[in-house]
Order: C-alpha cells, then sequence, then structure tokens
C-alpha cells in the first residue's frame, strides 16, 4: 500500500510542480498592479520568512553550520533572489505572463551541459535530442516577439532569471541536498528578503496600493510558490537527476501561456502553439527510462 502511494506521489508531483510553478508567472502579474517588482518581493518574501519561522519552530529541525548557512545563502539568492528578481522586472517590462517563462525556458540546455561537466550526470543522445527540440519549441513561441525598446529590458530580466535558476539548482543539488528543507529555506528566504529589502530602498518609490488582488496574488505566491513549489522542486532535485527536473521547466511556458490566455486574452498562433506540443515531446524524451 505504502509502495503504491510512494509510486502515486512520484508520478503526480511533476505534474503538480509544473501547474503551480505556472502560476507564479500569473500571480506576478496581479501582483505588479499594487507595487513595484522589488518591493513586491520584499512583501512576499517578508510573509514567507515568517511562515518558514514558524514551521521551523515548531519541526526543530537541525540548523546547518557556518558552511551550510553559506551554502544555503548563495542558493537563496540564485534559486529565488535574481530569478524572482529577474522573471518580476520582465513582467514589469511590459514581458507578457505567457512568454516571461520563455527564457527560462531555456535552463534544460544549460543544466544538461553543466550537470554533465560539473555533477557527472550522464547526458544520452535520445536525451540530447529532447533538449533540442525543445529548445526549437521555445524559440517557436518566442519567433514574433518584439526584442527591443522597453521590452528588451524585460528580456534581459529574462535571461539574467535564467543563468540564476540553472546555477542555482545545480548549486542546490551539489552543496545544500543534505541541509534540513526547513532550516535551508529559512535562511535562503533571509538572504532574498534582504536582497530585495536593499533594491527596493535603493531603486523603487516603495509605493503599495493594498487592494484586495494584491494581497491575494501575494499570498498565494508566497504560500503556494515559495513555500510549496520550491519545496517540492527540492524534493524532485533529491529523487532526481539534475537534467531531468530541468526538462520539466519546458513544459512552463506552454501551461503559463494557456493560464494567460484564460486570464489576460494573451494569444498564441499557430506556430507558437506547434512550439508548445514540440516542448512536450521533448519532457518525454529527457525523462524517457534509461535501458
Amino acid at each position: 500500500m505504502q509502495r503504491n502511494i510512494d509510486s502515486l506521489a512520484a508520478r503526480a508531483a511533476p505534474v503538480i510542480f509544473v501547474v503551480l510553478w505556472s502560476t507564479g508567472f500569473v500571480g506576478t502579474k496581479y501582483a505588479l498592479n499594487g507595487a513595484e517588482p522589488l518591493t513586491y518581493l520584499a512583501i512576499r518574501m517578508l510573509l514567507v520568512v515568517a511562515l518558514m519561522a514558524v514551521i521551523a519552530a515548531i519541526g526543530r529541525p537541525w540548523w546547518p553550520d557556518l558552511k551550510g548557512v553559506g551554502h544555503s545563502i548563495v542558493a537563496g539568492l540564485l534559486v529565488h533572489g535574481f530569478y524572482l528578481a529577474g522573471t518580476s522586472i520582465a513582467i514589469a517590462h511590459s514581458i507578457p505572463a505567457g512568454l516571461s517563462a520563455l527564457i527560462p525556458g531555456l535552463q534544460p540546455i544549460l543544466i544538461s551541459t553543466l550537470a554533465s561537466r560539473f555533477l557527472g550526470e550522464r547526458v544520452t543522445p535520445l536525451q540530447w535530442g529532447g533538449l533540442l527540440l525543445g529548445l526549437g519549441g521555445v524559440l517557436m513561441i518566442l519567433h514574433n516577439r518584439t526584442m527591443s525598446g522597453d521590452a528588451g529590458w524585460g528580456w534581459f530580466a529574462s535571461g539574467v532569471a535564467l543563468v540564476s535558476i540553472t546555477i542555482g539548482t545545480l548549486y542546490q543539488k551539489r552543496f545544500c541536498s543534505k541541509i534540513d528543507w526547513r532550516a535551508g529555506n529559512v535562511i535562503q528566504y533571509l538572504a532574498a528578503l534582504v536582497l530585495y529589502a536593499g533594491g527596493a530602498w535603493l531603486f523603487e518609490t516603495r509605493e503599495v496600493h493594498w487592494t484586495a488582488e494584491f494581497v491575494a496574488a501575494v499570498v498565494w505566491l508566497a504560500v503556494v510558490l515559495s513555500i510549496g513549489s520550491i519545496g517540492l522542486l527540492y524534493w524532485l532535485i533529491r529523487r532526481h537527476a539534475s537534467t531531468s527536473v530541468a526538462s520539466l521547466f519546458y513544459l512552463v511556458p506552454a501551461v503559463t501561456a494557456l493560464m494567460a490566455y484564460g486570464l489576460f486574452g494573451e494569444r498564441l498562433d499557430a506556430l507558437a502553439i506547434a512550439g508548445m506540443v514540440a516542448c512536450a515531446a521533448a519532457v518525454l524524451l529527457v525523462n524517457r527510462p534509461r535501458g
């Protein structure tokens, strides 16, 4: 019975992760109606740190030594800090929510290259084919988008998010996989909070419109995304190879685009839809069991 439950959880976790992660881009668009990017993120992280502190106080986890604290800070700045800042700034600079996931969607290509080099994970020819197919799918979705002006800064921010989440995923697997998730997350989110608060103080007006929409978006992003989906991501990283976990990010642009179409009326043409199909096929190839 327990084995069946574990097997079901292992199969359902990637699907749940993709759906939850995709809501982050949609929720961010709602949150940005009430505050500037770093200001909104500072509020979000403040709530997350408070919730994680309660969880840690109840669970009384083992806390890492100074070296582990340092690794957790670096991972937090990469996985949360610069990644969330990049995606939020991209949406704030006129990148549609359905497309703000596209550049970070290239993560599996970088993950596979770096994982094979630094983590010793063997990437098979079939997996490389799937990764390239996914890259082609992302480019098909991106084919007619403006890359200059205000949107150009948005795409640049998305590029920063791509590099940050890629290196952060590998760093988390290499240096933080043995740290208790409760203690590790408290440290990581505190590091991100300091980054956002400092950035908001230096570069933004810090004006907040406390509407019901803003509050609901921040609560969803803090509880479901920063605690739920990040916890699920780290669980997947511990149980699977980095390449297989990273390939799930190919599905995020497609799922986000469908959500954005229903909520904001953001439309995709036939070529972009074909690109989403290619991304889905890429995930199947990359995650195919090895013989």
